[in-house]
C-alpha cells in the first residue's frame, strides 16, 4: 500500500476485531494494512518501513524492528502485557508504547476466578468420571470450597484489584502482596496487606498471580517458595509464563504437596508436546485466553485504535502509555 505524503499508515499485525476497524475507517487521513501472522516471518520488517503505527498481539517489537521503522510514531499493544517489546529502545526515539488499559481487566479477573473454582472443584476428574462411566469413583477425591479459605493475590493492579473484589465476594480471607499499593487501599478493598512472600505462603489455601513479568518476578514461584506452600494448596497463574517455575510446579503436583493448579500462561507458548504438566489430571489449562472474550476484544480493539489516533492527533492518551517519561 502506498500512502500519500500527508497520510498516516497503520500496520495491523495479525488480527483486529471489527470494532477497532470501524474506529479506523472513520478517518479519511489514515490508511491501514493487515499483515497476517502467517506472513510475519517473511514480510514483517519490509512492511514496517513506511508504517507510522503498528498494532501488536504477541509479535515482538525490539531494536531490530525499530531499526527498520524510520517513520514510526506509536507502537500499540492489543492487550496490556509488553514483555515482547523493547521499551528502552522506543523511549530513546520518543516513541510511545501504548496498551489498552483496563479493557480486558474484568475478563482476566473472571478467568482467574474460573480457574480457582475449576481447580478446587477438581473439574477435570469430575468431568472424566461422567464421560468414562466411572461415576462410582466420584467420592474418591472430594472437591474444596472457596468460602472460608485464605488466598494470596500477588499484584493488585488493574486485574489483581478486580480479583480481590471477587474473592472477597466469595467470602475468602484475602491477602495481598504488592509493594506499590498502600495498606489503607488494600484494607479498603476488604483484604490484608502482606510484605513477606515466604512468611505468608504456608498460611494460605490458594495463590493467584497477577504481577508483571520482570527480572524481580521471574521464578518467583520456584522450588523453595512452592515448597513453602500449604499442603493441599492451589496455585493459579493468569499473568505471564516464567513467574512460576514449571519444573518445581510439576514436582509439587506429582508429590501431592500441591493439590492443583490453573495455568493460562506457560514458559513456551504453544507448549512443547513433551511438557510434563500436560499429562497431569490436577492441572487446568487455557491457551493464554484469560483476557480474550468477545466483549474484551471489542473494548481492546477500540482502545488500541483510539491510542494510535491520539498520538497522530498530538493528544496522546498518556494514561495508556507505558513509557510516560517521554512526555516529560
Amino acid at each position: 500500500m502506498t500512502t500519500g505524503k500527508n497520510r498516516k499508515k497503520v500496520l495491523i499485525v495479525g488480527w483486529m476485531p471489527q470494532a477497532g476497524m470501524e474506529v479506523l475507517q472513520k478517518r479519511d487521513d489514515v490508511d491501514f494494512e493487515i499483515l497476517p501472522l502467517k506472513d510475519v516471518a517473511s514480510s514483517y520488517h519490509a512492511k514496517l518501513k513506511d508504517a507510522h503505527a503498528v498494532t501488536l498481539g504477541g509479535t515482538p517489537y525490539k531494536q531490530a524492528e525499530l531499526d527498520v521503522s524510520p517513520v514510526m510514531e506509536v507502537v500499540a499493544r492489543l492487550g496490556v502485557g509488553f514483555d515482547q517489546v523493547e521499551v528502552p529502545a522506543l523511549s530513546k526515539r520518543k516513541i510511545p508504547l501504548m496498551t489498552t488499559g483496563i479493557a480486558n481487566s474484568v475478563s482476566v479477573a473472571e478467568h482467574a476466578m474460573y480457574m480457582l473454582l475449576a481447580s478446587a472443584r477438581l473439574t477435570r476428574k469430575m468431568d472424566r468420571y461422567v464421560r468414562e462411566n466411572t461415576w462410582h469413583e466420584r467420592l474418591s477425591d472430594q472437591p474444596a470450597d472457596l468460602a472460608g479459605k485464605s488466598i494470596l493475590v500477588v499484584g493488585m493492579g488493574r486485574i489483581g484489584s478486580r480479583t480481590v473484589k471477587r474473592c472477597v465476594a466469595f467470602d475468602m480471607d484475602v491477602h495481598v502482596l504488592d509493594p506499590n499499593i498502600s495498606e489503607a487501599d488494600i484494607k479498603a478493598a476488604g483484604a490484608t496487606k502482606v510484605t513477606d512472600l515466604k512468611a505468608i505462603l504456608p498460611k494460605v489455601d490458594f495463590v493467584s498471580v497477577h504481577c508483571p513479568k520482570s527480572p524481580e518476578t521471574v521464578d518467583m514461584f520456584n522450588a523453595e517458595t512452592i515448597g513453602l506452600m500449604k499442603p493441599g494448596a492451589f496455585l493459579v497463574n493468569t499473568a505471564r509464563g516464567g513467574i512460576v517455575n514449571e519444573d518445581a510446579l510439576y514436582d509439587a503436583l506429582t508429590k501431592g504437596t500441591l493439590r492443583g493448579a490453573g495455568l493460562d500462561v506457560l514458559d513456551r507458548e504453544p507448549p512443547d508436546p513433551g511438557n510434563k504438566l500436560l499429562g497431569l489430571d490436577n492441572v487446568i489449562f487455557s491457551p493464554h485466553m484469560a483476557g480474550v472474550t468477545k466483549e474484551a476484544n471489542d473494548r481492546m480493539a477500540i482502545a488500541v485504535m483510539e491510542n494510535i489516533l491520539s498520538v497522530f492527533d498530538g493528544k496522546p492518551i498518556v494514561a495508556h502509555c507505558v513509557n510516560k517519561e517521554i512526555y516529560g
